[in-house]
Order: structure tokens, then C-alpha cells, then sequence
């Protein structure tokens, strides 16, 4: 039954979406956009370079790329010296991106784990697994985990998590909430690495290298604050579920939907067999990697200091992620029948590769829009300009980053991939923040979170669609400020929860965002 005294309030929150929705139909599709951001950048290179756009460099004397004369140029990219930069390098600005092979090689192995329906049979275990108490934990938690295999927690576990709520006599889209806030609203914060982390880290050394050219960014840099993070926005996304969103939603009559209350689905005994084995490959893999990294025995351990930072294991870390996702999906595809030889493995391996097409896509524009922002020097340009206006404006460090965090957040609205979104931001805010202070892996954590939080309310986001279509199954009147309104409360207490982490994290307790990780930077 519609609560139709709570419509009034609903209102304004469907207007302000629909006029989002708008504005963003009204944008070219991101491959497009990254299209013209180039085509932008060499146009407004020549302007700017015929104007005599520069600023002094900051950097020390006889810092690695600082000019003879000590002034920052802007280079115009329609002369003939960089449009035969161009056209030299067109091809290694695609393939020398650095997401794009961390990315294509983590997800050979995610690819194998998927196809042979262990992640799939793993996030059931953990569900169902759960004392009813923690039901909904569980299900923000098993959310949050999810990303590491993609999009398994949109596809899987949401339709999932609404259907053991029915089951349980709960109301369904309360699950289907909980699951969309750890899925997407928690969509940075996981217990292992996964693909997104190489993909960000990627973009983040790309900038960081307009300041400094040595930069090294590693794919674990955020682990630490993004492992307890996990356990912050389960217990979060726990408490607006239950004492928040269901209340509201009142009691489900299954007369409001077209969903049948059946089997949740429990894993067979065959499944629980091949998990077991499953479980057991993923403990020998643990133990392996180990051993590599054993203080004065590890052979993956930093030769010159004996220590994991700047290791050779740190630095192969996605090699790594596929391991540990290839060989337990092999086991389980074995013992559950469908992975009985090595054609069933590559098929596995090129089904994941196949999705990839618009991604592969995306990232040659998106190289060539990062190459030629770099070989322009703008991004340095507006990052002493910019650091120069913070300085000046003398903002408290925590004050600074909770206003980036906001504008990161603002910003997600209108382009709902992480990876597109940083790729044509970090080329400025990090830069800015480096010059101002900050370490670039202090500025990727605190990018992440405005990143994710408003993922569940932005009809841009990839998924949003599904999300809907699994919505209108248990209530037909089901729209886009229904669902945007029961997604609310998600993103404003994630905002305010994760952001004080954040806060209490770095510039109170001071500690480092992940293995090696620096949170200071100073030219």
C-alpha cells in the first residue's frame, strides 16, 4: 500500500532528479565526450599559448622537469611540433595507459572465477549463511565485497538480497536497498583489492607526474583505509535499514507487486562441495603469497630495504589478483563440473574480455584527452594557479577535503563512471593538492568517497536502469523519485559517516591510507 501522505515530501527530490536526468541526456555518451575533450584541449592549447599563458614553477632548481627559465608554459598542440607529437604517439598514449593492462589482467582472472559460478555460489553462502539478526549486515557487507568481481553485485546480489527479504516476510526493497548501498553507494571500500584500485591508481600516477615526473602510484595505496572502511559502511548502511528505510516502506502487501515469495535459492550439496575445495585453493594461494613476503626469507620483498614498500610484490600486485581468483575458480569450475579442461578455462577468459569492448574503447580516448592535457602543461598550469588560490584563502586542511570530497560527490552525479570521472579531474585536483601539500594517495582515498556515495541516487549511474526494472517487480507505481527517495538517506549518512573517517583517519590519528602510502607531499 502507497503511503500517499509521505508524496508531498517526495516532490521536490523527483524534480530535482528529473532536471539531473535532463541535463545529463543532454551530454554526449562519455566516449564522445573524451572525443571532444581532446579535440578541446588542442584548440585551447594554441589560444592559450598565443596569449602567453604561463605561471612561475614552484619546484626547486634542478628538480626533474622544471624549465631552464623557471616558468611554466602553456604548449600549443596545433603547431607542427605537436601535431607530429600526435600522430608519433597516438598508438603508445592507448597502449601505454597505465589502467589499461592492470585491468584487462585482473579481470582474466575474475573472468575465471565468475564463469565458473564461484563468486556467484560464494555471495549465496554468505547470505544465507547469516544468523537472521544479521541478515541485513551481511547483505551490505556481501554488497561492498562484491565489487571486487565487477558488476556480480548489480547483477547478482541485489535481485538476490530483495528476494530473502520476501522470503523472510520483510519488506523487499528494503533488501533491495541494503544490497544497492553496499554495491554502489559503498563501491570504493572492499577487503581485497579489485579491479577498480589498478584502474584508479593508474590515473592517479598520470597526474601526479605533471608535478612530478618520478611519481610511483601502486594499486594497494588506499587498502588500509578502504579495508576498515568496509566494516564502517556495513554497520552504517545496517542501521539507515532498519531503523530508517523500512520503517518507512511500512509493511509489504504482495498484492503491490507482480513477485512471487518462493526459494531463496540455498546452495546445493554439489555447490558446497566445490566451495569447500574452492575455499581450500584460496588458503593455498594465501599461504603462497605469504611466503613471499616473510621478513628477511620473502623474495618479493624490497631487495634494498627488506621491507613491502616499493616491493617487487607490491608493484605485481594485480598479478596477484588474478592468481587468487584463477585458481580457486578453476578448482570450483571443476569440482561443479563446468571447467573439465583447459578450452573451458579460455572460454572463461575470453567471455570476460569480450564485455570489455566499450571499455577499450573509452580508454583510447581517454589516453589521448590524459596525454595531450599533460603535453599541454595545462593541468600544471591550473594546479599553481589553484594551489596558489587555496593558499591564500588559508582553508584547515580537514575543511579543504571535505569541500573536495562534496565537489567529487557533485560531480559523480553527472558522470557515473569512477574511472571516467577521475580520468578528467585528477589531471587538475591532484596536481593542485600535491603543490598545496598532500600526498596523491591521500587525494584518490578521499576521491573515492565523494565517488561512491552518490552513486544510488543519480539516474547516470550504468545500473540505475536495473535497479529500477528489479524494483517495479514488487511495486508497479515504482519511480525513478520513489526510488531516488529511499536511496537518500544512504548517501547523505555515508557522506557525513565516511568523510569524518576520513577525517579522524589522516589529520587526527595521521595514519597512512595504505601499505607505503605518504600523507604529505613536498616538492
Amino acid at each position: 500500500m502507497t503511503d500517499h501522505s509521505s508524496t508531498p515530501a517526495k516532490r521536490p527530490i523527483e524534480r530535482f532528479l528529473n532536471t539531473v536526468e535532463w541535463l545529463g541526456n543532454l551530454l554526449p555518451h562519455p566516449i564522445t565526450l573524451f572525443a571532444l575533450f581532446a579535440l578541446f584541449i588542442i584548440v585551447a592549447s594554441a589560444i592559450a599559448s598565443a596569449f602567453g599563458v604561463s605561471v612561475i614553477d614552484p619546484r626547486p632548481v634542478g628538480a626533474a622537469g622544471r624549465a631552464p627559465d623557471g616558468v611554466i608554459h602553456v604548449v600549443s598542440l596545433m603547431s607542427a611540433d605537436g601535431l607530429q607529437r600526435i600522430v608519433s604517439h597516438l598508438v603508445t598514449n592507448f597502449t601505454g595507459f597505465a589502467p589499461l593492462g592492470t585491468v584487462l589482467v585482473a579481470l582474466l582472472g575474475v573472468g575465471i572465477a565468475e564463469h565458473s559460478g564461484l563468486l556467484s555460489a560464494a555471495m549465496r553462502a554468505l547470505v544465507f549463511n547469516a544468523p537472521k539478526k544479521l541478515i541485513t549486515f551481511t547483505i551490505v557487507f556481501a554488497g561492498i565485497v562484491s565489487n571486487t568481481a565487477s558488476e556480480l553485485g548489480y547483477v547478482v546480489l541485489i535481485p538476490l538480497a530483495a528476494m530473502i527479504f520476501h522470503s523472510l516476510g520483510r519488506h523487499p526493497l528494503a533488501g533491495l536497498a541494503a544490497a544497492f548501498a553496499g554495491v554502489s553507494g559503498g563501491y570504493s571500500a572492499n577487503l581485497l583489492l579489485g579491479t577498480i584500485d589498478p584502474l584508479l591508481s593508474g590515473i592517479t600516477q598520470s597526474a601526479a607526474q605533471i608535478i612530478d615526473p618520478n611519481y610511483h602510484v601502486g594499486p594497494e595505496m588506499n587498502w588500509y583505509f578502504m579495508f576498515v572502511s568496509t566494516f564502517v559502511i556495513s554497520i552504517l548502511g545496517t542501521w539507515i535499514t532498519n531503523s530508517i528505510v523500512e520503517p518507512k516502506l511500512g509493511k509489504y502487501q504482495d498484492s503491490e507487486g507482480e513477485a512471487v515469495r518462493g526459494d531463496m535459492g540455498a546452495l546445493s550439496a554439489e555447490e558446497r562441495r566445490a566451495l569447500k575445495g574452492a575455499g581450500w585453493a584460496v588458503l593455498g594461494v594465501t599461504l603462497l603469497l605469504i611466503l613471499t613476503v616473510i621478513p628477511g626469507y620473502g623474495v618479493l620483498l624490497n631487495p634494498k630495504t627488506g621491507t613491502l614498500a616499493g616491493s617487487p610484490f607490491l608493484k605485481g600486485i594485480v598479478v596477484f589478483i588474478f592468481v587468487f581468483f584463477a585458481i580457486p575458480g578453476m578448482v570450483y569450475g571443476r569440482m561443479i563440473g563446468n571447467m573439465r579442461n583447459d578450452r573451458d578455462v579460455i572460454n572463461a577468459m575470453s567471455a570476460s574480455m569480450s564485455s570489455m569492448g566499450m571499455y577499450i574503447v573509452l580508454v583510447f580516448f581517454a589516453a589521448q584527452f590524459v596525454a595531450f592535457f599533460n603535453w599541454s602543461n595545462f593541468g600544471t598550469v591550473v594546479a599553481v594557479k589553484g594551489a596558489t588560490l587555496l593558499a591564500s584563502l588559508d582553508m584547515g586542511a580537514p575543511l579543504l577535503f571535505v569541500c573536495f570530497i562534496m565537489i567529487c560527490g557533485f560531480i559523480n552525479l553527472m558522470i557515473g563512471s569512477a574511472s571516467a570521472q577521475w580520468a578528467v579531474t585528477a589531471p587538475i585536483f591532484v596536481p593542485m593538492l600535491m603543490l598545496v601539500g598532500f600526498a596523491p594517495e591521500v587525494i584518490q582515498a578521499a576521491y573515492r568517497i565523494g565517488d561512491s556515495v552518490t552513486n544510488v541516487i543519480t539516474p547516470m549511474m550504468s545500473y540505475f536502469g536495473l535497479i529500477m526494472a528489479v524494483a517495479a517487480r514488487y511495486r508497479r507505481d515504482m519511480g525513478i523519485g520513489t526510488l531516488v527517495a529511499m536511496m537518500l538517506p544512504y548517501s547523505v549518512v555515508f557522506m557525513i559517516g565516511w568523510t569524518l573517517l576520513f577525517v579522524l583517519w589522516v589529520f587526527v590519528f595521521n595514519l597512512p591510507v595504505g601499505p607505503g602510502a605518504a600523507t604529505w607531499y613536498t616538492l
